[in-house]
């Protein structure tokens, strides 16, 4: 093994317990928010499996459509629902755990399966591409469809404001009438009514 062979499985491992904490962290963050950022965490690793693998095209389409537009639409979802209150126990969620169990140990052995039986090894040498097709995506980009791109930016921008403002529109300032303000601070303590008598006393 040389040391680009190295690098490489280095990067693969790294990429994997990425990908399998973050993926662990959907399922068992209890906030919403946390479970759709880990899930953005997840394209990422995939995208960098996909770049070891000289897919480059698949890795930036990766980036740009689960990361940029399905990711963020989850987090737009979430974020115009705005659910506070607790959700109430289902009476069958014992059931429901022990079937996603067992639906998800046939899953991980159907792909364990898959894994150890297939032959990894190649015979023939990978073609060697002669020119990125990500480099020509980037001039298609920068150059032909650069107006579009840019207004597509634009637009998700302020879809997301427009999102963080309506879920948070509970913590916006009403606005008040100046008979409903507190007249307290512009009134004088009433003085107990035995120094009144007193001071009457003194007096006469």
């Amino acid at each position: 093994m040389n040391l680009a062979e190295g690098v490489q499985f280095v990067a693969l491992g790294i990429l994997g317990v990425m990908m399998i904490g973050a993926a662990l962290a959907v399922v068992l963050f209890s906030n919403v928010v946390y479970s759709a950022f880990m899930l953005g965490g997840v394209f990422i690793s995939m995208a960098g499996m996909y770049l070891l693998l000289n897919a480059d095209f698949v890795a930036a389409a990766q980036v740009l459509v689960y990361v940029g537009a399905v990711n963020v639409l989850i987090l737009f979802a979430i974020m115009l629902v705005n659910k506070r209150q607790d959700f109430a126990p289902f009476p069958t969620a014992g059931l429901r755990k022990v079937v996603t169990a067992i639906v998800s140990l046939g899953l991980f052995g159907l792909l364990s399966a898959m894994v150890l039986g297939t032959d990894w090894a190649y015979s023939t040498p990978a073609p060697v591409a002669t020119e990125s097709s990500i480099v020509l995506i980037g001039e298609h980009f920068f150059t032909d469809f650069l107006l579009p791109f840019e207004l597509a930016s634009v637009l998700l921008l302020i879809a997301m404001l427009g999102a963080i403002i309506l879920a948070r529109r509970e913590y916006l300032p009403e606005k008040t009438t100046a008979s409903e303000l507190p007249q307290t601070l512009l009134t004088l303590p009433e003085r107990p009514r035995d120094l009144v008598s007193a001071g009457s006393e003194i007096k006469e």
